[in-house]
């Protein structure tokens, strides 16, 4: 069995699964870098099919954690949205060229980072009506289905509704947890888990966890602000590179 060997490849997929596992460690957000960085070297699609296998062992850990802390209406509202998202991503996957894809996966890596920026979070709870809970949530597993970054529509859904935090926090998880399992079907069906790409999920999984337990000692003993600043600005220029790199071959073809 064969893993990818081009070292340009893990000269960036080192940090991208150090941030992922950052992520899941207490830094929530920060493994947005992971699918942007390696889809500079390698396909969108294959970079978020190699990491799917990492994210679905650090999923399984953080449910069991989080077990008991989760909103029922959330994600009664959003998983079934989240269906119809999977399944739209998947014909958008099949039916457009990498380039257009890379196009896709900067224009979203801009516009989170822009959302983070700037985006205004009401002071007074509100809950949203089923129908838009339903549009954010098919839109959340759309972007996280494309390129592994679906918190910015899943925020706008979540945030206003200013739950406390350890539902919060287990809302998120089992939500994202849910998407990700839903994956598995348009990856296989897109040829994304080759052996190839599965070992090479295997080689990267031990540093991963790794970052995951490092993620959690570090938490406490550092601003998470500051890891917030470098990752937002890690993906301002990874998109915009993006951007130049799939525009730039689109106009070529």
């Amino acid at each position: 069995m064969t893993i990818i060997t081009d070292p340009l490849f893990y000269l960036l997929a080192i940090p991208a699964v150090i941030f992922l596992g950052l992520s899941k460690g207490g830094f929530a957000g920060v493994g947005m870098v992971a699918t942007p960085l390696l889809a500079l070297v390698i396909p969108p699609l294959q970079a978020a099919a190699i990491l799917l296998p990492i994210i679905l062992c650090q999923d399984a850990m953080s449910v069991w954690i989080f077990r008991h802390n989760w909103s029922a209406w959330n994600l009664k509202v959003l998983i079934p949205g989240a269906v119809f998202g999977v399944g739209a991503a998947w014909l958008f996957a099949a039916h457009l060229s990498d380039a257009f894809i890379e196009l896709t996966v900067g224009v979203i890596g801009i516009g989170f980072v822009l959302y983070s920026w700037f985006a205004h979070v009401p002071t007074e709870a509100r809950r949203p009506s089923i129908p838009l809970g339903m549009f954010w949530g098919s839109l959340a597993a759309f972007t996280s289905t494309i390129v592994q970054v679906g918190a910015p529509p899943y925020q706008m859904h979540i945030l206003p509704q200013r739950l406390d935090k350890l539902t919060l926090v287990g809302t998120t998880i089992w939500f994202f947890a849910s998407v990700n399992v839903m994956k598995i079907a348009p990856y296989f069906a897109l040829g994304q888990f080759s052996a190839k790409n599965f070992a090479t999920s295997a080689v990267l999984l031990p540093l991963a966890i790794a970052a995951n337990v490092f993620g959690i000692w570090l938490m406490h003993r550092t601003s998470v602000e500051l890891f917030y600043k470098i990752a937002y600005l890690l993906v301002f220029f990874i998109s915009l590179a993006l951007i130049w790199q799939g525009g730039y071959a689109i106009l070529r073809g």
